[in-house]
């Protein structure tokens, strides 16, 4: 995936699944790593870079 499509695939994602859309690519990579799918696993580790700089700083 290139990062237009990244970044449209997080977009998406958060939009339908919110604060979870991040939990939910944590364990895509998992899955995808476990099962030896290097290609697959480094789009999700992206896309899950993305969610984080979509979700903004955490206020403490």
């Amino acid at each position: 995936m290139n990062a237009v499509e990244i970044n449209n695939y997080a977009r998406q994602l958060y939009a339908s699944e919110g604060p979870k859309a991040l939990a939910e690519a944590a364990e895509m990579v998992r899955r995808y790593a476990q099962c030896g799918d290097k290609g697959l696993a480094e789009d999700w580790r992206r896309i899950e870079a993305a969610l984080r700089e979509l979700r903004g700083p955490i206020a403490s």
